[in-house]
């Protein structure tokens, strides 16, 4: 897991303002709920608001936030919340609509701090003038896996599929437990070994059809589309192929595995189906 340390804005004061107002990218800093605790002017020029209304959560009549297909974006709380739990960057587009108009098209990079010891998330924002790059975070440079934006991407599409076509889509999350326990007795780069070994079990004993990527700093995920039935069928075969033994060092040792799964028929959001997957982790 991947955790920033960052000086909080507390700290700064009176030079916090300094600081962020002379960047050329919006800043938020953002709590676990999604209450913005401190921005910058480039991040209300972008956003559409005012300052003011960033930091007291007001939103003006026909104010919106929509990703790049055109669908309702989550609520900040809810997103905060994603990044947190996943302990890794989010990066996504995000298109500005006021009263049914797109008037600011944004690159949001969330990132998980910590502020005077408590969870934080930064969310870094830059204008989009043309498409967004599909090259950005495409990859896992650990697993060689697709990363978090390029999973979102698949998600995306394979949802349309499952309304067009009438079929259903699948996506399954395999958390591996205990890994910083892991790293703290076998050391980070035995860690770093396991994950490239259980990446390399998904990707060759699931069918090619299936999207295998990195989900979070302990989490994979799979996306996969059937004409019927569950995913509990896709999430049983993860997990066998993920739980055999893995030899470290002269030990074997069997990962520990908690799986969850979510099937749609399409009508769910991308987001959505990610928030129920992850709540269903957490029991």
């Amino acid at each position: 897991m991947s955790v920033l340390e960052v000086t909080g804005p507390t700290q700064l004061t009176p030079v916090w303002d300094d600081l962020i107002s002379g960047l050329t990218v919006g800043v938020l800093l953002t709590d676990e709920r999604g209450q913005v605790l401190a921005t910058n002017d480039v991040a209300a020029e972008l956003m559409q608001l005012a300052k003011a209304d960033l930091l007291t959560g007001a939103r003006p009549t026909g104010w919106q936030v929509r990703d790049d297909t055109g669908a309702a974006m989550p609520d900040w709380a809810e997103l905060a919340g994603q990044v947190l739990r996943a302990g890794s960057p989010l990066s996504m587009p995000m298109v500005i609509v006021r009263c049914g108009q797109p008037r600011s098209r944004i690159w949001a990079d969330y990132h998980p701090v910590q502020v005077q010891g408590r969870s934080r998330v930064l969310i870094l924002l830059q204008s989009v003038h043309t498409d967004v790059p599909h090259s950005r975070g495409l990859l896992d440079p650990l697993t060689g896996l697709p990363g978090r934006v390029l999973l979102l991407d698949r998600l995306e599409q394979s949802l349309v599929r499952a309304r067009s076509r009438g079929t259903l889509s699948t996506l399954v999350l395999v958390d591996v437990q205990r890994l910083a326990e892991f790293n703290t007795e076998h050391g980070f780069e035995r860690g770093d070994d396991l994950l490239t070994t259980l990446a390399s079990r998904l990707r060759e004993g699931l069918s090619d059809e299936h999207t295998v990527a990195r989900y979070g700093g302990d989490e994979f995920a799979v996306v996969a589309e059937h004409p019927s039935g569950t995913g509990e069928e896709i999430a049983e075969q993860a997990r066998g192929v993920a739980g055999w033994p893995v030899r470290i060092g002269r030990k074997r040792v069997r990962p520990g595995l908690r799986v969850s799964w979510v099937t749609t028929d399409g009508q769910a959001s991308v987001h959505s189906v990610l928030a129920r997957a992850e709540q269903q982790l957490q029991h």
